[in-house]
């Protein structure tokens, strides 16, 4: 079913990419040289599509990284959190360990 899913939506978006691409192959120069317009000391002749898909991966690489960056606390608390659980999970197996059986309370299901 998932499957499924992932084909209806990512069939139409691959099939709006190659369109756009076959639309516009036409070259643009993308110059890197702000100062010549005339002649840039560094520019490209690539075709629009390129550029286009180029500026949205770009884009989506800087946005997943200011999430990433921006998560960090959480990341940092569920690390401290999981520390935190694996030390007193070994406390009590120490305690459970050192106290016999007879010694600990009954276990209730919390009805009373």
């Amino acid at each position: 079913m998932k499957t499924v899913f992932k084909a209806l939506l990512l069939v139409p978006i691959a099939l709006v990419v190659v369109l756009f691409a076959v639309a516009n192959r036409a070259p643009v120069r993308v110059s890197f040289d702000p100062v010549s317009r005339d002649v840039p000391v560094f520019a490209l002749d690539v075709p629009l599509f390129v550029v286009v898909l180029v500026a949205l991966a770009a884009g989506v690489l800087v946005g997943g990284f200011a999430s990433w960056l921006t998560q960090g606390k959480h990341r940092k608390a569920a690390r401290r959190n999981r520390r935190e659980a694996e030390a007193l999970r070994s406390e009590t197996q120490m305690l459970r360990a050192a106290v016999p059986d007879s010694a600990l309370p009954a276990l209730t299901n919390g009805r009373g």
